[in-house]
């Protein structure tokens, strides 16, 4: 499912890094530039895709209010106990987490009721070129018309982060995206990592 069957070995960066409350990217750019960037309002629905320790999900969650749901999946349970807790801790309704693995399965969600799907530096874990067809094609199927997509992703041209040759180039990300019914809508530089976002 991954590529070399490795984790991103990096000791400060990516998924494979397990802060107190797991693997999170969260403190690797100005998180207040990648919301102001994602432009959350209060109702919405936010799927956070490999959610790791659940930081941006947690973030999220004070964004939308409670009027609106997080949604933060993924493949290892005890992360997802580990974030429900928090949200607990935290005073937080709104987050419901799934144990799912994106690359082999199928989103728990209906069809058109996510408004903002999240995924960040879980792709360069994953062989896209594999994998992408249910990755992707699931996004499309459960984001809302003109939902979004947003990826975070570690830049090829610098010396902090996974191996490089896992990494992900904008451009690569996009090869493969827009053959599910995406369009382009932007890239913002994070320093080590980027942002891109699609619509649907």
């Amino acid at each position: 499912m991954m590529q070399n069957n490795k984790r991103c070995n990096s000791k400060h960066f990516c998924k494979g890094n397990r802060s107190r409350h797991g693997p999170s990217s969260f403190d690797m750019q100005d998180h207040n530039t990648v919301f102001n960037e994602l432009k959350l309002v209060k109702g919405q629905s936010f799927l956070d895709i490999g959610c790791g320790s659940g930081d941006y999900s947690l973030h999220a969650s004070k964004i939308i209010g409670d009027s609106g749901r997080v949604y933060a999946i993924d493949k290892w349970e005890e992360l997802i106990n580990n974030l429900t807790q928090r949200a607990i801790s935290n005073g937080l309704k709104n987050i419901k987490g799934k144990v799912a693995d994106i690359s082999v399965d199928k989103l728990p969600f209906e069809d058109s009721s996510i408004d903002v799907c999240f995924i960040a530096t879980v792709l360069h874990t994953i062989d896209i070129s594999k994998y992408g067809k249910n990755i992707f094609s699931e996004i499309s199927r459960v984001l809302k018309p003109n939902g979004r997509l947003a990826i975070i992703e570690c830049k090829k041209d610098n010396n902090f982060g996974p191996p490089k040759h896992l990494r992900l180039s904008p451009e690569e990300i996009g090869s493969v995206v827009l053959q599910y019914g995406f369009n382009r809508l932007n890239l913002t530089d994070l320093g080590y990592n980027f942002l891109i976002q699609f619509k649907k």
